[in-house]
């Protein structure tokens, strides 16, 4: 029998409701918001689009008592982290103090949610996702005003990870206010990268340039740092949102890289009228629950709730009926025994020696619960020992990133990189540039900010292409 997925997903200028039933698509509405009640996710006014999470509601007949759902992605921040491989009981609190070191807003503003990924042996990597706490209060306080309870959350943008059918894959997902470009390769979002674009512009051509640098910006941040195996001609770059419509901008975005541009094809069987591009988040919500627990072909591996635990919906359990049942029948049995003890005082004395039987077997497990008290000491020393190994391992890799983020950062608009060769001590720099003067100009940039104590131009080759050079720098 095919299950039955209900999705919700309050965009700033629209609510998106989609029922899927297995693959086939059941029921879908889209209720347009008024400007000013959710800005870049956040629910401004709660009572307000409460009302209008009802009204979909009603007027699609749609069941409200199990509902998947998401935020916008907006302040989230997205990392795969390494740790030693971890028990399972001490993993939440390691991934903790993870996220406390490597993530530069505080940990009580934000909810985090994570999922340990296949890694090699004596490693355990982890995806970790944080977002603000105040945009997932808010929206799940308005579902529960509208009557909606959601038992799953997630991302927007990984909920946009999850449709492709590719190991390898850039999402490019552009509208008037925002826009994603989400690098997934084997089968994980690599990079997810949002930003804000400008208010002022009336259309999406008025902002391609800005999309056309955030893509060429992310690409060369990844290639940057998997020199091994960049992004190449061959990985399909997949539109959608207000991108999706203007198929004459595509290759704008690309340029000169050579990437084949297409919609995000939206898995599934959809009727005839239905435009999926409108309701693609709410498909890739769907399918958290639709796609095999193993995973299915080469679809994102990144699959967990976000929903944070204070809103998880309690499961049943038959010991809340059993134990208040069983109380009242203490209560009653108790009754009955005093009742008969006053009549028989013999009974009372042999109750009496029971009750001291009992008395020692307290005393026995108490100093069973002193032990394993006891016990706990080592064991809370050998997680401090592998958070200390574990700041040892990432530190290191963290002078690498910081180091890559200022190199490419500074190429943009001056040369293109080709590679960069990090030793620890010592970076090497190879690429092409239109002159000499933007060679020098982003040699000085790499001067100026300090990371290392030495910048020289080891090479310069004029070709036909541009100036080819080498830069070496040292730490």
């Amino acid at each position: 029998m095919a299950k039955k997925v209900t999705t919700l997903f309050i965009r700033d200028t629209s609510i998106n409701l989609l029922v899927m039933n297995g693959r086939h698509l059941e029921k879908w509405a889209s209720l347009p918001l008024e400007r000013g009640l959710v800005k870049q996710g956040f629910i401004v006014d709660e009572a307000q689009v409460a009302a209008k999470v009802k009204q979909i509601f009603k007027e699609t007949g749609a069941q409200a008592s199990k509902v998947i759902t998401a935020l916008s992605g907006h302040d989230s921040l997205y990392r795969i982290i390494t740790l030693p491989d971890l028990p399972e009981a001490i993993l939440p609190e390691a991934v903790k103090r993870e996220a406390k070191r490597t993530i530069p807003t505080p940990l009580e503003e934000v909810y985090f949610s994570y999922q340990r990924l296949p890694s090699q042996e004596g490693q355990g990597r982890i995806f970790l996702a944080t977002f603000p706490r105040n945009l997932a209060d808010a929206l799940v306080k308005t579902l529960h005003q509208a009557g909606v309870r959601p038992y799953i959350m997630d991302l927007a943008p990984l909920a946009l990870c999850r449709i492709p059918n590719e190991p390898r894959a850039i999402i490019v997902n552009a509208r008037l206010e925002h826009m994603e470009v989400m690098v997934i390769a084997d089968r994980l979002p690599q990079v997810i990268r949002r930003v804000s674009l400008p208010g002022e512009a009336e259309s999406l051509e008025e902002k391609m340039s800005l999309i056309t640098e955030e893509f060429n910006r992310t690409v060369a941040f990844y290639n940057s740092t998997h020199i091994e195996k960049p992004l190449d001609s061959t990985v399909p770059v997949f539109v959608c949102g207000d991108l999706a419509e203007v198929p004459e901008a595509w290759p704008e975005v690309v340029g000169r890289a050579g990437y084949s541009v297409s919609l995000l094809p939206a898995p599934g069987e959809f009727p005839e009228g239905f435009n999926p591009n409108e309701f693609m988040v709410n498909i890739g919500l769907a399918f958290k629950e639709l796609l095999s627990e193993k995973g299915e072909a080469n679809f994102s591996s990144v699959n967990f709730n976000a929903l944070p635990q204070a809103y998880v919906p309690p499961r049943f359990s038959i010991a809340r009926v059993i134990v208040p049942v069983g109380v009242v029948l203490g209560i009653g049995l108790v009754i009955f025994g005093v009742i008969f003890v006053q009549h028989n005082r013999a009974y009372t004395e042999e109750l009496r020696s029971e009750l001291a039987q009992v008395q020692g077997n307290v005393a026995q497990k108490q100093g069973d619960i002193a032990a394993l008290r006891a016990a706990i000491g080592p064991t809370e020393a050998t997680a401090n020992e592998l958070s200390a190994r574990i700041v040892t391992m990432e530190r290191g890799r963290a002078t690498f990133d910081e180091d890559l983020t200022q190199i490419v950062g500074l190429a943009a608009q001056k040369v293109d990189l080709g590679s960069v060769n990090h030793g620890g001590s010592s970076v090497t720099i190879q690429g092409i540039a239109s002159s000499e003067n933007a060679i020098f100009a982003y040699a000085r940039d790499l001067r100026s900010i300090g990371r290392f104590s030495r910048v020289w131009i080891s090479s310069i080759t004029d070709s036909t292409s541009g100036f080819s050079f080498t830069l070496s720098l040292t730490k």
